[in-house]
């Protein structure tokens, strides 16, 4: 922050902000969930022939880095549109686990951040996944949080957990359990979030505004940290 005075004597404060992207392109040949059909980007319009550029786009709501609504597992959960826009915007600490060596995510890892975490409207998780995307690794053998420590993130007021993950649940997950702790107390989930690697420190201003889509259980984001 820079302090300066203007031409009437006022102090004012010049604040300097980074803006780092935490979002995947989307493309074709990008990774998506097993199961999932690959997003289809094509063009419908040439400037050659129309005089304009134009392109369908076909992808599924869960597609690259995007955001779970409860409605995404839970009969009767919020829509995404049913959420005010504050809900997509706040607060945020980093929890670093990137030199971790565990592939759960426990307690013991969580407590010694329990001040922090009540401080926050979002806990974001590096684990340094995001390195293997695009390769076969980045769908199996990933850290995940014990369903011990995801219930007891529960007691904190978050507004959504992220991830650098394809899902916060294992991959041969069926019940999802993770997932449901966490939409059942209404927080949101991020996932498949890159570049987390270049926030400084471990505090930041999170933007993660999903489109505008009627009966959303899910969108894709453009997910920003500002620091």
């Amino acid at each position: 922050m820079k302090i300066c005075f203007n031409r009437t004597g006022f102090l004012i404060f010049i604040l300097h902000m980074k803006l780092i992207d935490l979002s995947h392109f989307i493309s074709e040949n990008m990774p998506v969930y097993p199961g999932t059909e690959s997003p289809k980007l094509v063009s419908g319009c040439s400037v050659e022939v129309d005089g304009f550029l134009e392109k369908k786009i076909t992808m599924f709501s869960h597609t690259g880095t995007h955001m779970d609504a409860p409605s995404h597992l839970l009969i009767g959960g919020k829509m995404l549109d049913q959420l005010p826009l504050d809900q997509f915007y706040g607060s945020a600490f980093l929890l670093k686990l990137e030199d971790s060596k565990s592939k759960i995510i426990g307690i013991e890892e969580l407590k010694p951040h329990t001040d922090q975490f009540n401080q926050v409207d979002f806990l974001v998780v590096n684990t340094g996944w995001s390195q293997y995307w695009r390769s076969d690794q980045y769908f199996s053998d990933y850290p995940v949080f014990s369903l011990a420590a995801a219930e007891w993130l529960t007691r904190f007021n978050f507004k959504g957990i992220g991830l650098d993950m394809i899902s916060i649940d294992e991959i041969s997950s069926h019940e999802l359990p993770i997932h449901k702790v966490f939409l059942q107390k209404g927080t949101l989930i991020l996932e498949n979030l890159t570049n987390l690697d270049l926030i400084p420190g471990n505090r930041f201003t999170l933007s993660c505004f999903p489109l505008k889509i009627e009966d959303a259980d899910g969108s894709p984001i453009r997910a920003v940290a500002i620091v």
